[in-house]
């Protein structure tokens, strides 16, 4: 299985290299990740537990850091084993481009399955692969470049007084003069 593509990261590009290096970051972003250890600073072992279609695995493995060229990528190679459910390797290309004030994450993934999980089909495989990516850059750029909370972003005064009948209370809408 091949996958290419990228992400915009509204941070700068070296503080995405950092974190594409931060255990701590990649367990919180990676989905089903149970745990990630740092055991060198090219190498990292980590569990994930996913799930594809009926098949639940727990694989762990190693990840290995190579082609390293700060802040602007390195290349990833892991395997991991899933027991009975199978295996999986892959290779990751990573590289980075400043974007102004953010910067645009590329990847080139190519993996190899096998074992129960392979047997399940590419069209099934493929759709759990892009869904899983997604999944890891949107908490990715969340940890790294949070987006304003609904508390944080102040309402405009119009509307906040529009809200108000009499200065005190605020209006009921049609569903709270329904329930009471």
């Amino acid at each position: 299985m091949d996958m290419n593509g990228s992400q915009l990261i509204n941070a700068p590009r070296e503080k995405v290299y950092v974190a594409l290096n931060d255990p701590e970051i990649l367990q919180q972003s990676i989905p089903g990740c149970d745990t990630m250890e740092k055991v060198s600073d090219t190498e990292m072992k980590a569990t994930v537990t996913v799930r594809v279609g009926p098949v639940k695995a727990s694989f762990s493995g190693k990840m290995t850091l190579s082609d390293l060229d700060p802040p602007n990528g390195y290349t990833i190679t892991g395997e991991g084993s899933g027991g009975m459910a199978g295996f999986a390797k892959a290779g990751v290309k990573v590289w980075l481009e400043p974007q102004g004030d953010a910067t645009l994450l590329n990847y080139t993934v190519s993996a190899d399955i096998g074992g129960k999980i392979a047997q399940l089909g590419s069209r099934l495989i493929d759709g759990f692969s892009k869904k899983f990516a997604e999944d890891f850059f949107e908490r990715f750029s969340e940890i790294i470049a949070p987006t304003k909370t609904a508390a944080e972003i102040a309402l405009p005064e119009a509307i906040v007084a529009d809200a108000m009948v009499d200065g005190s209370e605020p209006k009921k809408g049609w569903f709270s003069k329904i329930m009471g």
